[in-house]
């Protein structure tokens, strides 16, 4: 049984541009997101574009809507933890509506030595013992599984290819 009082949004007579602030706090709060993203929410609640508009309009005044901010913010975040590469994090900021120029910008703080870093490491922790690399049909296996997973991660395929070959060279050398 849920004790809360009902949302504003499911008044009728609610103010629009109250209930449609307390749509765009409420989504702030949860995580930081893009205007393209909060305007969706704001159409999917029946908020008229006029006073959605407006009110992002305030928010983004206010500075607690900053485009070039959440992209320079996703981009830190998503290739960190997840291991993106710039073509994987520029996908996603399109999705969320981050124009080219502010896409572009955000993208530069990732530089080719850590991109190249992150694909490797990722390939060496796929690497186990066990593998027999030396013959060429399992070689020729985990090069495709690799090189599969460097691209859904955005990698450029010919960069996947020479890291994954560089990864299993240095791992029969080892062996």
């Amino acid at each position: 049984m849920n004790n809360a009082r009902p949302a504003p949004e499911l008044d009728p007579d609610a103010n629009p541009a109250s209930v449609a602030r307390a749509i765009v706090l409420r989504q702030l709060t949860h995580s930081p997101k893009s205007r393209f993203q909060l305007s969706q929410k704001l159409a999917e609640r029946h908020i008229p574009e006029d006073v959605a508009e407006a009110v992002l309009d305030r928010f983004e005044a206010v500075n607690l809507i900053d485009d070039a901010e959440f992209a320079h913010m996703w981009v830190r975040s998503r290739s960190m933890h997840k291991s993106l590469a710039r073509g994987a994090l520029q996908r996603e900021l399109a999705e969320k509506g981050i124009a080219p120029d502010l896409a572009q910008e955000a993208l530069e703080q990732i530089d080719d030595d850590t991109e190249r870093g992150q694909a490797i490491e990722l390939v060496r922790r796929k690497v186990r013992p066990s593998m027999d690399l030396g013959e060429a049909a399992e070689r020729d296996k985990y090069t495709r599984r690799w090189v599969a997973m460097l691209a859904r991660k955005g990698f450029n395929p010919s960069l996947a290819f020479q890291i994954v070959g560089e990864v299993i060279d240095e791992s029969r050398q080892q062996d």
